[in-house]
């Protein structure tokens, strides 16, 4: 039952992530991807060593370790991680200020605790860890009685049952409930600080952003919008420019039927010089030039024109034009040399 219940979990989770752009629920699918693998790891994979220490190092390695793992996957998969490197490696954050900077490590940071938070509330929220790593620190004063002058060994074997000696088997469920007690408390008073906490960023966010609530929603809808149609049309620029490059070095290409339609709908490609991609690439934060908004760096490049391009369309059309020309003109004098395949030297055998 529990891996049927893990699967469907994480069924609605896939389906659900490629159904939705928006932060909040992403950061809600993250979460409930979470709930799954520590589900997971909870029925299958988490045993107690009942073991004087190891016991303290295992339960605090149960919760932390997954959590920086979390941690720092979520700020591999940000975009805008890569965006603030690019930003202070192609312009060593000269135009970003301050305040700009701290927004988008802030960003970066408050996408990537949802994941390690969520993993460490929940291993709270069903105690196993805690009672794991904290078994053999416990007073057992609160237990009437309870013998006493009990070694950390005796007491770390609790949150094994079939380990726990028949002295102390009529005392072991009442400690397992007040350690299941206390880390159920802390992870619902983390659960709270963490809502507290979103609540007041929300509500900071609103009050200090310079756009409206519609404006903001289109800026969220046009900045996935054109996202979505960059990364189409980079891959099929990258499919046009690998065919021109292999037909020039063959002479010809084979190509799939989708990819002859591609060709057909758009025949040339232009090279896209590094002046162009580093313009399009780094932080972008909202802007406006003569009253009309920028909501991107690609917005922006294009009301900026390509002054600064050092290598512009028109250079870069005459350039594949004389390419092909070339090529087309050696092609030709080839197959009307009769001589031509005659007067090729033949090859020596060793």
């Amino acid at each position: 039952m529990a891996a049927a219940a893990l699967v469907t979990e994480n069924f609605k989770f896939v389906s659900l992530f490629f159904k939705s752009k928006d932060v909040m629920i992403f950061n809600g699918l993250v979460a409930l991807g979470t709930v799954a693998g520590q589900t997971a790891y909870t029925v299958f994979a988490f045993d107690c060593p009942c073991s004087s220490q190891r016991n303290y190092y295992y339960g605090l390695a149960a919760i932390g370790v997954p959590a920086l793992v979390l941690f720092l996957v979520g700020i591999m998969l940000n975009r805008n991680t890569w965006d603030l490197l690019a930003e202070c490696q192609l312009r060593r954050c000269r135009k970003l200020s301050a305040t700009a900077g701290f927004t988008v490590l802030a960003s970066v940071l408050g996408r990537a605790v949802v994941a390690p938070l969520t993993w460490a509330v929940l291993s709270l929220l069903q105690g196993q860890a805690y009672t794991c790593a904290l078994s053999e620190f416990v007073d057992p004063s609160f237990v009437p009685g309870f013998p006493s002058g009990k070694d950390p060994q005796v007491l770390a074997q609790l949150p094994c049952e079939d380990s726990v000696s028949a002295e102390l088997k009529p005392f072991w469920r009442d400690i397992q409930r007040h350690l299941k007690y206390q880390s159920q408390l802390i992870g619902w008073l983390l659960v709270a600080l963490m809502s507290v906490t979103v609540f007041l960023l929300q509500c900071m966010r609103r009050c200090c952003s310079p756009l409206g609530h519609q404006q903001e929603e289109y800026w969220s809808q046009y900045r996935a919008a054109e996202q979505t149609l960059f990364q189409n049309t980079a891959a099929a620029h990258a499919q046009l420019v690998a065919m021109q490059n292999v037909k020039n070095f063959f002479g010809f290409v084979s190509l799939e039927p989708q990819q002859k339609e591609l060709l057909g709908e758009q025949p040339n490609g232009r090279p896209v010089c590094s002046t162009d991609w580093n313009r399009v690439t780094g932080v972008c934060l909202y802007r406006e030039k003569n009253g009309l908004p920028l909501y991107s760096r690609i917005h922006k490049s294009k009301i900026r024109g390509p002054e600064n391009c050092e290598c512009t369309r028109e250079e870069a059309r005459v350039h594949i034009d004389a390419e092909r020309t070339d090529q087309d003109l050696s092609v030709q004098k080839r197959d009307q040399d009769p001589n031509h395949w005659s007067q090729q030297r033949p090859l020596q055998h060793g």
